[in-house]
């Protein structure tokens, strides 16, 4: 592919993909203040931005085989496990922002957690088998992942076990 036309759909992936979230917390903010068909239109058209997201991904080729986007996964929790949460969490201490802090470290030990879950993953499949699992719940306060039961507490923001969302 041409390197400005990747250039360009890499920057459109990430629009999208932001816009897709962006909308989303719209509606759920639209839906608390008592609008729910304008929530219901975020929801829509946050839809609509992941098809283009998707679109400009998979004309990427950013959509592998199973094994190499966990490899893909891996790489991209690792790296903000080693290098962006602790360079941004230095900023965010450098400038007495203790709300970006908290918001930091969430997302820096569940992406620990996800790249572990990845790898254990990636090593199924190598073997040729798929994962043994019955449920990952998310804490919906801080992200923190696990397997197959939610704990009482959640050992990083300790929110309520209702907290907890299951997949």
């Amino acid at each position: 592919m041409a390197k400005m036309t990747e250039k360009s759909l890499n920057e459109a992936f990430a629009g999208e993909s932001q816009a897709h979230m962006r909308y989303l917390n719209f509606a759920q903010a639209a839906e608390k203040e008592g609008f729910p068909n304008i929530g219901k239109l975020f929801k829509a058209i946050a839809f609509a931005e992941q098809v283009h997201a998707s679109n400009h991904l998979k004309t990427l080729d950013g959509v592998g085989k199973t094994e190499e986007n966990l490899q893909a996964a891996i790489e991209g929790e690792t790296f903000e496990t080693d290098e962006m949460y602790p360079a941004y969490d230095a900023i965010a201490k450098l400038q007495g922002q203790s709300e970006a802090q908290k918001s930091i470290h969430y997302a820096l030990e569940a992406e620990k957690i996800h790249a572990n879950m990845y790898k254990d993953a990636k090593n199924a499949v190598e073997g040729g088998k798929d994962i043994a699992i019955d449920s990952v719940y998310i804490c919906s306060v801080c992200g923190y992942t696990t397997l197959d039961a939610a704990p009482e507490k959640c050992p990083v923001c300790s929110a309520s076990q209702d907290k907890f969302i299951k997949f």
